[in-house]
């Protein structure tokens, strides 16, 4: 299919004044019984004037065919006269949004999971749009449904089984975003049309799993936390043995170091509040 071609057709006014004239002596032609001059004049007026004339409003192109030939499309607003024998298909050149359903897909490590994404689309090319698929609007919603499909399937939802993974569909949102947009202009090129912005909506485990999936990232996060909060504490205790032995508070030997020790991390390291006990005895009695 040949790309677009933009044609400027001659101002509408002085053929709807045309029109005019012609109806005016069409009439005055049958009242005076001239009936020939009357068909002659109103053959013309309404089968080569007047649907010749067409609008274009803001946004909309007229994309126009002769006899199964592409002639051109009209994009600039307005009104014109074009040649009348040819068929006019009217094209939004607005912005479109497609709001996708939700998908249940299986992401890269086999987890099933449901996705679905916002794509904001307009045509650029008209002639594409019309001749080059058979529904451009159906063809978007099957691309749209295929290329998020594909994304799903390429990254992990997150990196809990697949810690190498520099991109997953939940934390990676402006990586995947373009990838998406990158994917739907190259699949929606063959209809002329452009992907504007893609961006992932909805994005949950599906219900089978997600309750074994909430759990599990927060097993993980309970982990990460302890793991911080003991290296905390060591640094704490080692820098508190440090002053005493800096400051010769006290000597201890490597008992009391060590009842110290496990007495520090037991009050750093829980999860609870410490309740003193005051000892009144020895370490030894």
């Amino acid at each position: 299919m040949d790309a677009e071609k933009t044609i400027h057709p001659p101002s509408g006014y002085a053929a709807f004044a045309l029109f005019l004239i012609l109806l005016a002596v069409t009439i005055a032609a049958l009242a005076f019984e001239q009936i020939a001059v009357g068909v002659i004049c109103g053959t013309i007026d309404f089968v080569l004037v007047l649907p010749g004339l067409v609008i274009v409003n803001p946004n909309e192109s007229k994309v126009l065919t002769l006899f199964g030939k592409y002639v051109g499309t009209v994009k600039q607003d307005g009104f014109f006269w074009v040649n009348p024998f040819t068929v006019k298909k009217k094209i939004s050149l607005r912005a479109f949004n497609l709001n996708g359903q939700q998908l249940k897909v299986n992401d890269k490590v086999g987890n099933p999971i449901e996705i679905a994404a916002v794509i904001v689309w307009q045509i650029k090319d008209t002639a594409n749009a019309v001749f080059a698929v058979e529904n451009y609007l159906q063809y978007v919603n099957i691309q749209s449904e295929a290329a998020v499909r594909h994304l799903a399937n390429s990254f992990p939802y997150d990196n809990i089984e697949d810690e190498n993974a520099t991109i997953t569909l939940r934390g990676g949102a402006e990586q995947v975003s373009v990838l998406l947009e990158k994917e739907l202009n190259e699949r929606l090129d063959r209809a002329g049309i452009e992907v504007l912005e893609a961006r992932i909506s909805h994005l949950a485990y599906a219900p089978e799993i997600a309750h074994t999936m909430l759990q599990r990232q927060q097993a993980s996060a309970i982990i990460s936390a302890r793991r911080l909060i003991v290296e905390g504490a060591v640094g704490m205790v080692e820098m508190a043995l440090a002053r005493l032995s800096e400051k010769n508070i006290v000597n201890l030997d490597e008992e009391r170091k060590a009842a110290m020790v496990s007495n520090l991390l037991v009050v750093l390291c829980g999860d609870r509040s410490v309740n003193p006990v005051v000892n009144t005895g020895t370490l030894y009695h």
